[in-house]
């Protein structure tokens, strides 16, 4: 009768080992390895370095800061305690973690951001930001700094995918001759802006350094480099400095986080925030014409309405719009900006009890309300001078338009009349296209 070969001590100890370090951490395997030879060599497993490689840095292959190949899991992962020995190993991680998921995004969605990422900015290049605009950058927006420097305008990249492109990283949305499309700033870019702004504003020494520009609009975001804070420029930006905060200022001034231990600045959360968004589709990619951005009229509910009517169905959200609101107590006003998306399912629209293969927009109705009072009943024919004509299986008709409004929140709810199949030749009687009520409200978060 054959038996089985016995499992020997050594191997039922480092299989032990693994299983009891690999649970404790890189911090715990590394005091056990100073402990005696047979540690030490238990230690030195690379499958160990492999999974905590794996688990804090999401690396697949043993490879340094700089995208160098390692000899082992083991020194990459010294490579990347040393590279940034200077911060918290937390924040390091959680940092990587955001790059990560925006590179990841990009790579699927959006390729041609990709060559408009610079490589990550040295302690070098950041103690001189520091130096020469007399700031102490926030720890956590060093650390995103570290690995990516910004962006370069899609001007300054060779890259024929590049160019026909609005490839702001942040992106921006559209209505009438308006565009707004907002690039992360390089350090050097940042040192310029900052600058300029510092001059316009007569400011000595700036405490708001510019991190995010439209290169269509006039639209800037300022960090706060004392408080965290980050902030958007108003209507009034230039004649009374009016900002808004664009992160709930509870997360800022919360000095302990469960995650990393750390004081979290804006730039941080704000760019978690809105990556979160892309992988979960509030926002999209749109195309117009050959032309790709990132859209941020949101695309899901609550803040994205959708009503089915005959066969038409209406998508229909917005986006607020600070720099053309002006918050001052004497002129209030808040804009939004509104994206209408109409389109004929695949079997038509169903009318009075009768099919029809096309139909087109004839007159609009709308109701804008500000904290639930009618400001705004507008009625007229056609949506900015167009009568779209839908047919089954075609892209669907988007225009964009605004509203101010008094105070938020608000909303727009209204109709569509339709005429099935076309103006000059109707085929029937005239239907009403419902448009579900959306929000017009002062976001959380504002990009």
């Amino acid at each position: 009768m054959s038996t089985k070969p016995s499992i020997g001590l050594e191997n039922v100890g480092a299989l032990a080992f693994h299983i009891i370090v690999s649970k404790l951490g890189p911090c715990e395997a590394a005091a056990a390895a100073s402990l005696n030879k047979r540690f030490n060599d238990w230690a030195s497993d690379d499958s160990l370095w492999s999974l905590f490689c794996s688990q804090e840095l999401g690396l697949s292959s043993p490879v340094d800061p700089l995208g160098n190949p390692c000899a082992s899991f083991k020194a990459a992962y010294g490579a990347w305690r040393e590279a940034y020995g200077m911060y918290p190993w937390p924040l390091v991680r959680r940092v990587k973690n955001v790059w990560d998921r925006i590179r990841a995004w990009l790579t699927n969605n959006f390729p041609e951001v990709l060559p408009t990422l610079r490589k990550g900015a040295s302690e070098v290049e950041l103690n001189e930001l520091e130096h020469s605009l007399k700031v102490k950058l926030p720890l956590p927006t060093r650390v995103l700094y570290r690995f990516c420097d910004g962006q370069e305008m899609c001007s300054d990249v060779s890259s024929e995918t590049v160019s026909g492109n609005l490839c702001g990283l942040i992106g921006g949305y559209s209505y009438y001759n308006f565009l707004v499309n907002v690039y992360l700033l390089p350090l050097n870019g940042i040192i310029k802006e900052t600058r300029d702004m510092a001059r316009i504003l007569k400011l000595t020494i700036p405490k708001y350094i510019v991190m995010g520009v439209s290169d269509y609009t006039e639209k800037m975001f300022f960090l706060d480099c004392e408080a965290g804070q980050l902030y958007v420029g108003t209507k009034n930006i230039i004649s009374r400095r009016e900002m808004m905060p664009c992160v709930p200022n509870g997360l800022i001034t919360a000095v302990h986080d469960s995650r990393d231990g750390l004081q979290q600045d804006a730039m941080l959360l704000w760019l978690e925030e809105h990556v979160r968004r892309l992988e979960n589709g509030i926002i999209k990619l749109r195309e117009e014409g050959n032309i790709r951005s990132i859209n941020l009229f949101p695309e899901q509910p609550p803040m994205c309405s959708l009503a089915t009517t005959g066969g038409v169905q209406v998508r229909a959200s917005a986006v607020f719009i600070p720099e053309l609101s002006d918050l001052m107590e004497e002129a209030q006003k808040y804009m939004f900006a509104y994206s209408i998306r109409m389109s004929l399912k695949p079997e038509g629209c169903f009318v009075h009890g009768m099919p029809f293969d096309s139909c087109q927009l004839y007159w609009r109705h709308w109701i804008i309300k500000s904290n639930d009072n009618v400001v705004d009943d507008v009625n007229g024919e056609a949506v900015i001078g167009q009568f779209p004509l839908l047919r089954p299986g075609k892209k669907e008709f988007v225009y964009q338009s605004c509203a101010t409004l008094p105070a938020s929140p608000g909303s727009i709810e209204g109709s569509f009349t339709f005429i099935p199949g076309r103006l000059a030749d109707p085929k029937g009687s005239p239907f009403e296209v419902e448009v579900a009520s959306f929000p017009l409200v002062l976001p959380d978060y504002i990009f």
